[in-house]
């Protein structure tokens, strides 16, 4: 898998090494197993998906991890990513809506030893204001328009990688936070994901 990524253009060595060190096969369902490796998305159950690792690789290259940073995502599903961004940050803030999800992802990363993650249930277009600000926030669903919440917590210089669109057209969008205010905005790539789902309240409720 880490050579095929290479050749479809992963130049980043840290983000190679990730997917050298998290295996993605269990982070599939069984059934799926044989094909772990390669570069397709895979159905979680319950209308959900574990992207391309080249999908995956794609959102990581684009940020430039150094290994110090305390990163956002929403939309753990799987855990993958989750857990490859434990092995590029220093922190991880995961949400998912699903509690069923969110349980299987926990123990598969606590299998793994990874101890700087942190996940919960909850509605992710609020953020996590507990934690903010954050270096990086990954945004795992497509959504209409970007939440508000997640640019607000953004540090200085903090970025944003978030599919914008509707069920059709979708692109990764990369927002750079450069002051109270401005906002760079860039499209990286063509994307598909499942819609980002919002609920009424404050979305700080943990479960």
């Amino acid at each position: 898998m880490v050579e095929r990524l290479r050749e479809t253009g992963v130049s980043d060595l840290s983000v190679l090494h990730a997917f050298y060190r998290v295996p993605r096969h269990l982070f599939v369902p069984d059934v799926f197993e044989a094909r772990a490796y390669a570069d397709e998305a895979l159905p979680l159950g319950q209308g959900q998906t574990i992207s391309k690792p080249s999908t995956h690789a794609l959102f990581l290259q684009s940020l430039s991890l150094s290994g110090d940073e305390r990163v956002l995502e929403i939309g753990t599903g799987s855990g993958f990513q989750t857990a490859l961004l434990a092995t590029l940050c220093e922190r991880v803030f995961s949400i998912e809506c699903m509690a069923e999800l969110a349980g299987r992802a926990r123990a598969r990363i606590e299998a793994l030893g990874l101890s700087n993650v942190v996940i919960r249930v909850g509605d992710g277009t609020y953020g996590w204001r507990t934690y903010a600000p954050f270096d990086a926030i990954l945004v795992a669903a497509c959504a209409e328009k970007v939440p508000e919440p997640l640019v607000e917590q953004l540090r200085s210089g903090g970025q944003l990688l978030i599919p914008v669109g509707g069920a059709e057209t979708q692109t990764l969008h990369r927002l750079t936070k450069e002051g109270e205010g401005t906002v760079k905005d860039e499209v990286i790539a063509p994307v598909r994901f499942v819609g980002l789902r919002s609920e009424p309240g404050d979305g700080e409720v943990s479960r």
